[in-house]
């Protein structure tokens, strides 16, 4: 079998694990299912590409969970993965890799790392909470921060899930922010 084969059947076996693994799930979130055939009973063969998927329930749990911490806050989660689009207008098959998050934040005040940092282990605490069969992929995603002074100031960072776990959990402030903050 050449590379390329193995590389397809690899992905559609990913494909099958992924969608038998979201029909055991005992209290599933609502993820649309984009396909009606399996990807093995089609009669072409599909292109990958990068996508994400809307996760509208999680969203509306995770954008409540922020608001309660601060209304003017609002926060929502989308899968990210590959979907394998059909050039005949079939619907695509998406595989999840992993479950990001996103948030934002109004502030007077881009240079205050102490309250950011704060934020970040709030949200962290949330985000965390989650159970993992809410969660879509075998991957820990990331939580994008953004926090907005108008349209046109803003101070965007993203924070590994993993990454979080392994070296953020119990600090906060500007230390917290500062390891996770990137100078542009």
């Amino acid at each position: 079998m050449s590379r390329t084969g193995k590389w397809a059947l690899g992905m559609v076996l990913t494909a099958a694990a992924a969608f038998a693994a979201f029909q055991t799930i005992s209290a599933p979130l609502s993820v649309t299912e984009t396909t009606s055939e399996p990807y093995a009973e089609q009669a072409q063969p599909c292109s990958y590409r990068w996508a994400y998927q809307d996760m509208p329930e999680l969203s509306a749990e995770f954008n409540g969970a922020i608001q309660s911490l601060n209304p003017d806050a609002s926060g929502y989660a989308q899968a990210f993965g590959e979907e394998c689009a059909f050039s005949d207008g079939l619907p695509a098959n998406f595989s999840a890799m992993e479950t990001d998050f996103h948030v934002a934040l109004a502030v007077e005040d881009l240079k205050n790392e102490e309250e950011f940092g704060n934020w970040l282990a709030q949200v962290m605490g949330i985000v965390l909470q989650i159970p993992k069969e809410h969660l879509l992929g075998p991957n820990p995603g990331f939580v994008e921060f953004s926090f907005e002074k108008n349209p046109s100031e803003q101070l965007t960072l993203r924070v590994p899930i993993q990454k979080y776990n392994a070296e953020g959990q119990g600090k906060t402030g500007a230390v917290l922010f500062q390891l996770f903050y990137t100078q542009p």
